[in-house]
């Protein structure tokens, strides 16, 4: 390993398909890849040849994470977990890598506001069907087919046929919050308006719908959300 002023310490791996030297400069690391017999010295003229290059480029990367960091979150809640995801924002090739049992979420620097929608979205598509069908057990409210989308004005909706459609942000609430937007729209399989037969089977399921509806008008989702993924 070694030491440059105001440079972390650079990584150094030997490799045996390598057939030069290889310098990555990534926000959290320096790292040298080398092919197997290259010499200490051929390594120290290499990265004494590269230090102005490590050093510019090493300084953009912390500017560049400080700014992320600055405007995105460092942790992110989901309706249905009990810890929050902590994320890190990093140069990688996938646009996002879901850890769940360490409960972390990297995201690629690159375009992270739309990465970390793209992430949310995928993750509304899978759970909250799930989620609906739970709820449906426990109300005893049936639907025909769920789809999850980003509508603008709309938290769900319910047609004819008894089709459920949620939108993708009710994640990025609390559960009590998801499961009012789902015993509304269940609620519509009964009574296709907003009569009072309607609301007294919602609150027949949510006995705190009113609150509920009011922190569904009056919260504002996050920034990033605006992202087109």
């Amino acid at each position: 390993m070694s030491s440059f002023p105001n440079l972390p310490e650079i990584q150094i791996t030997h490799h045996a398909r390598a057939t030069r030297l290889r310098l990555r400069v990534e926000p959290t690391q320096i790292r040298l890849t080398v092919p197997r017999f290259c010499s200490k010295r051929q390594i120290q003229d290499f990265l004494k040849q590269s230090e102005q290059w490590m050093v510019e480029t090493w300084q953009k990367q912390q500017e560049k994470v400080g700014q992320i960091n600055k405007a995105l979150p460092t942790e992110l809640m989901l309706f249905n977990i009990e810890q929050p995801l902590q994320i890190i924002y990093q140069t990688q090739k996938n646009s996002y890598v879901y850890d769940e049992n360490h409960h972390q979420l990297f995201i690629s620097d690159r375009q992270p506001e739309q990465y970390l929608k793209a992430f949310v979205i995928a993750y509304a598509k899978h759970h909250l069907p799930i989620y609906l069908k739970q709820v449906s057990h426990e109300t005893g409210l049936k639907f025909g087919e769920c789809s999850v989308r980003q509508p603008k004005t709309r938290w769900g909706s319910c047609t004819s046929r008894h089709d459920i459609m949620l939108n993708s942000a009710l994640v990025l609430h609390t559960l009590e919050i998801a499961r009012y937007v789902c015993v509304h729209e269940l609620a519509h399989t009964q009574h296709f308006d907003h009569s009072a037969a309607f609301w007294a089977e919602v609150e027949k399921h949510d006995l705190n719908f009113k609150n509920h509806r009011k922190i569904l008008k009056t919260d504002s989702l996050p920034y990033w959300w605006s992202s087109k993924p």
